[in-house]
């Protein structure tokens, strides 16, 4: 990947993450051709800028320029072919995801860095069919791409080092919080972080503990406002008062295995599903998509905003 001029982004797919991930590429000023076999994928990516332009990070180009930087190319092979850079964002289908990367592997250039949104699939096996996997690297990020700083890191057997260089040296271009990952694990680490919390969070809406409206105001009043500044360790080192962890895990934190044996293992059948999904229609359907969508990205983004303001001046 050429580090004399900026790169050259193909954007594979325009759902929820590739457009969170246009609009932040078109932010920094970064060319992007858009791969869809979708038709009305001008139209879609065209709402989508308008709805995500507000809530890139501040110091982003005018999205008045984003026209003049972006194209589209319905042809797989001739999206890549020029390309620094290809972000895949197909479905979680493995056999789906080999097939481009075969494809991909040998119509783009011979050091482009080939990236995948994947959530769940090893690079390896997405690489399986591809004659050098080396420059494949997953970086998965957190929706909503273009707010959300985090992106996961996954390297495979075959991966390369210099690859996996490239990817964070990319995603910290456009501002993104790249973390590697040790080693593969189904799933990564935030998403496993996070069903563990929802897992809990169905069992007390299944049991009648909260309703889901409650649930959710439990946790942005309580450990999401906490996790915005500290993640859970520092979190209960600072729990354990001036002995820190060592103290917090031998007195307060003594039970931790007894807790986690009273917690739920709700049963996803049909009667839990209509539970969430009748109380989320009742408490969160009044608004469109759009609309919920703002309020989330204009609260994300004002504490992004504060929290810079605090590293700034310290």
């Amino acid at each position: 990947m050429s580090r004399s001029r900026q790169p050259r982004v193909t954007v594979i797919g325009a759902g929820t993450i590739g457009l969170g991930w246009i609009a932040l590429f078109l932010g920094h000023g970064l060319r992007v051709t858009v791969n869809s076999r979708r038709a009305e994928a001008p139209k879609i990516v065209a709402e989508a800028l308008e709805l995500f332009a507000p809530f890139l990070p501040e110091g982003t180009g005018d999205p008045a320029t984003f026209p003049g930087l972006l194209e589209f190319e319905p042809d797989l092979e001739r999206a890549v072919a020029t390309a620094d850079v290809v972000v895949e964002n197909a479905p979680e289908n493995l056999q789906l995801k080999q097939e481009l990367f075969e494809r991909i592997g040998a119509a783009a250039p011979a050091g482009a860095l080939l990236l995948s949104s994947t959530s769940t699939l090893d690079p390896d096996d997405m690489g399986a069919r591809m004659a050098d996997s080396g420059r494949l690297v997953v970086g998965h990020p957190f929706n909503p791409p273009h707010v959300v700083p985090l992106v996961e890191v996954v390297a495979g057997r075959r991966t390369s080092p210099e690859a996996v260089a490239e990817a964070v040296e990319f995603f910290e271009s456009v501002g993104r919080v790249p973390v590697v990952l040790h080693k593969p694990i189904l799933a990564f680490a935030a998403n496993r972080l996070q069903s563990a919390l929802l897992r809990e969070s169905v069992h007390l809406v299944r049991e009648g503990v909260v309703t889901l409206e409650e649930l959710d105001r439990v946790v942005t009043h309580s450990i999401g406002l906490r996790w915005a500044t500290v993640g859970p360790f520092l979190a209960f080192h600072l729990g354990g008062g001036t002995g820190g962890l060592r103290k917090w895990l031998t007195t307060l934190g003594a039970g931790l295995e007894r807790g986690w044996e009273l917690l739920g293992r709700p049963p996803m059948d049909e009667e839990t599903i209509q539970l969430l999904i009748e109380q989320a229609e009742r408490t969160y359907g009044a608004k469109s998509y759009e609309e919920l969508v703002r309020e989330r990205d204009t609260r994300q983004t004002a504490v992004l905003r504060a929290l810079a303001e605090v590293d700034d001046a310290s």
